[in-house]
């Protein structure tokens, strides 16, 4: 069965094909399918309202199940910023250097021990006939004095597990660690 992936993040795209394929689910991203999707305004308060927003938009304009990704960084010496506000954190959505360089800056003078912090991925998924289902994965960790890394997007050069950022792990280590593969991996549970 095909699945549709709402995303217009390329490199979120790219880490959700490669994680689902090999759980036997053919993905498809909207051109592979044919249509344009609408970019679905992330109106929602919490992880779950803003998947939910986008696979169910992705679903009514493409008439497949649609699957879609909300995720974002909580820092808990924020008191859970930046959240769902991840990847505009800086105010430029998606601009990744700019929202690191705003979250140490925040983070300047604070203790290691005081740096914990999850990333958080929800995925939802929804049929044409209005089923839906969500699965949420999270993965602790530590945010990290400076960038390391060359691998991953968004805040991964500064996630430590570890002595290591997720920017410095392989494709196939991340997956492994990831609250998105975390998430997938819940995904395909219950679609079995």
């Amino acid at each position: 069965m095909d699945f549709l992936i709402a995303s217009h993040n390329k490199k979120k795209r790219t880490e959700l094909e490669r994680i689902l394929k090999p759980l036997g689910i053919n993905v498809l991203i909207a051109e592979q399918a044919g249509i344009i999707l609408t970019d679905v305004q992330e109106t929602g308060e919490t992880f779950e309202e803003n998947a939910l927003l986008k696979a169910k938009s992705g679903a009514r304009e493409s008439n497949m199940p649609c699957v879609a990704d909300d995720s974002g960084l909580c820092v808990d010496y924020l008191k859970g910023r930046p959240g769902v506000y991840s990847a505009r954190y800086a105010g430029e959505h998606g601009n990744d250097a700019k929202n690191i360089e705003k979250l140490l800056k925040e983070l300047q003078g604070v203790p290691h021990d005081k740096r914990t912090a999850r990333f958080v991925s929800v995925v939802a998924c929804v049929f044409p006939d209005g089923r839906e289902i969500v699965c949420r994965g999270e993965c602790e960790g530590k945010i990290g004095l400076s960038p390391a890394g060359n691998g991953g997007f968004g805040y991964d050069p500064v996630f430590y597990i570890g002595n290591v950022s997720f920017a410095q792990l392989s494709n196939e280590e991340k997956d492994k660690l990831s609250h998105r593969g975390k998430s997938l991996r819940k995904l395909r549970e219950a679609l079995l």
